[in-house]
């Protein structure tokens, strides 16, 4: 008897963190969307097939679940950002191009946090500030060793934030403008200028 009421509790608590992660998940996705003060609860917890009512078997408040939401953001743009330079040839042009995608323009909702929460995080919690800086200085470590290998130096710190100020930039207004060949066209060519300022595999 013992055994089956411990596996239950065992299975009820497996399941409260699935539906946990998946609340985190869909409200991850949507503050990418519609910005931090778009998702509201009622809406998250019946995209999850969840009641309303069952939301504060997991978070405190709205904002606890928006700081967790914001936290996985960014963890989410982290593999992304590991499987496209992960085995390839020249993985800061395979991170140029996978970042400047129409793929990445449009996927709004699994897309870089850094760019989807730029105008939200500075009215934002602690929490959710500490979570983009984290990102951006992630960003600018990965984008130094990329560029400059195990030979970086000041310069190529300098390389990185004006590499990750392009990408961002470039992503935002192109994400913005209503004309779509304009956007294609600044995907393209940041593209081509960022790739030509990528060392080869040798480093240089």
């Amino acid at each position: 008897m013992t055994a089956i009421i411990c596996g239950a509790m065992g299975h009820s608590r497996d399941e409260k963190a699935k539906s946990h992660d998946r609340i985190v998940e869909i409200a991850s996705e949507r503050i990418r969307e519609e910005g931090i003060d778009g998702p509201g609860v009622a809406g998250v917890m019946k995209a999850a097939g969840l009641t309303h009512g069952g939301f504060y078997k997991h978070f405190e408040s709205r904002e606890e679940l928006i700081d967790e939401a914001t936290e996985h953001a960014f963890q989410d743009v982290r593999h992304h950002m590991a499987a496209a330079t992960e085995g390839a040839s020249d993985p800061l042009a395979a991170f140029v191009d996978g970042y400047l995608s129409t793929e990445h323009r449009d996927g709004v909702e699994s897309s870089c946090g850094v760019v989807a929460l730029g105008t939200d995080a500075p009215r934002a919690s602690a929490r959710v500030r500490a979570a983009y800086t984290d990102q951006v200085r992630y960003y600018l470590a990965e984008l130094e060793r990329l560029i400059g290998g195990p030979d970086a130096d000041t310069g190529t710190r300098k390389q990185a934030v004006v590499t990750l100020s392009t990408l961002v930039g470039s992503l935002l207004v192109a994400r913005a403008v209503d004309d779509p060949a304009l956007s294609d066209e600044l995907l393209r060519d940041v593209r081509v200028t960022l790739r030509s300022r990528a060392p080869g595999p040798d480093g240089r």
